[in-house]
Formats: C-alpha cells, sequence, structure tokens
C-alpha cells in the first residue's frame, strides 16, 4: 500500500509576496476611507486590492496547485501596483467633486485664491464640468463651484507644478515615468469659482 505523497510546503517567496498582497490589498480599501465623502467604487485602486486578496489567497492557502502559484507570483507586481497606486493616491488630500453623473475624487491645488484641479479634456467634456454648478466636497464641507476650463499652457504647468509639490504620489509616479515632466498634451487646467 503506498503512502500518499506529502504536500509540497510554500516557498518563502510565495509567502512573503502573499503577505505583501494582503496588505496592499487592506491598504486599498482602507485608505479611502480616512477621506469624507463617497467611497469611489469601482476604482483601480480598489479592482488593485480585490485583486490582491485573490493573489493572497493562492499564494498563502495550503494544498494550492504549484501552476496557481506561479501564475499568482507572476501576476503579484501588476495587482500590488494597482492597489499601492489606489492607497497612496488617498493618503494626501483628496476632494469629491459632484456631478449628476458620478463623484469624482480629485487632488487639488490651490493658486490665486482659487483651488485648481487637472485631468483629461475628454473626462471634463464626458461630464459636462465647464460651466456646470457642482458641489465640491473638501475638509469635510460642501459648497457650490462652478468649474471653468482654463485654455492656458502656463496654467496647466503651473497646476501640474503645484501638483507635484503637494503630493508624494505625483513625484513617485514622476520618478517612474507615470507623468512624464509636466501635463500631457490632452490634460486640462479647471478653476473652481464660487457660485454666485
Amino acid at each position: 500500500m503506498s503512502e500518499p505523497m506529502p504536500k509540497k510546503p510554500r516557498s518563502i517567496a510565495a509567502t512573503v509576496v502573499g503577505v505583501l498582497t494582503l496588505g496592499a490589498g487592506l491598504a486599498a480599501f482602507l485608505v479611502p476611507l480616512h477621506h469624507p465623502g463617497p467611497y469611489g467604487i469601482p476604482g483601480r485602486g480598489l479592482v488593485g486590492g480585490l485583486l490582491c486578496f485573490a493573489v493572497s489567497g493562492v499564494l498563502l492557502a495550503r494544498g494550492t496547485p504549484a501552476i496557481a502559484r506561479i501564475v499568482a507570483l507572476v501576476a503579484s507586481p501588476l495587482v500590488l501596483f494597482f492597489a499601492l497606486y489606489g492607497a497612496l493616491a488617498e493618503l494626501e488630500e483628496v476632494v469629491v467633486l459632484s456631478t449628476p453623473d458620478a463623484d469624482l475624487r480629485l487632488w487639488i491645488v490651490d493658486h490665486g485664491g482659487a483651488p485648481w484641479i487637472s485631468m483629461s479634456r475628454a473626462k471634463a467634456d464626458r461630464y459636462a464640468l465647464d460651466g456646470a454648478r457642482l458641489e465640491l466636497l473638501r475638509a469635510g464641507v460642501t459648497r457650490c463651484v462652478v468649474p471653468r476650463i482654463v485654455d492656458d499652457p502656463a496654467a496647466n504647468r503651473r497646476t501640474f507644478d503645484l501638483r507635484q509639490e503637494k503630493y508624494a504620489v505625483q513625484r513617485l509616479g514622476g520618478l517612474i515615468g507615470m507623468f512624464g515632466d509636466g501635463p500631457g498634451p490632452g490634460i486640462i487646467t479647471l478653476r473652481l469659482d464660487p457660485c454666485g
């Protein structure tokens, strides 16, 4: 009578990556909670967090087939990136600009006595932001604002530079080539004027 083959123990790499992905998954879900307002589901960070939980489960569970562990290890850098980026992007100030169709979670800077945001022109057009009366939730206070597109390359550059100074994750993203050395061609700046 043959004895069953013993199960192969998890490798140290699988355990370490499993713990890292578990932590990153938790961070992706918990860090956004320290900002007031809607949670921002689904969001890349939260999707990355869910995928981190899946990868972590595969890597930390006993008896997982070797091929599943290999696939999880190969996928782990990508899912870690999305989860950590989502968590880090929410560590510093995030505001919520409420449109009729969505609650946009955004980074914000102040210049010349007004708050400024930047985003792709396509996103601003999709939500019809220019000239709309919208609610801005910042630091727990909601107020009415009217976003105005500022078609000025100098304003785009200034907003980019102010975000670079304010947000560590943008500086980090710049180091790895995510943001380049300035605003991209499709990026616009919006000044958030108070409702009159």
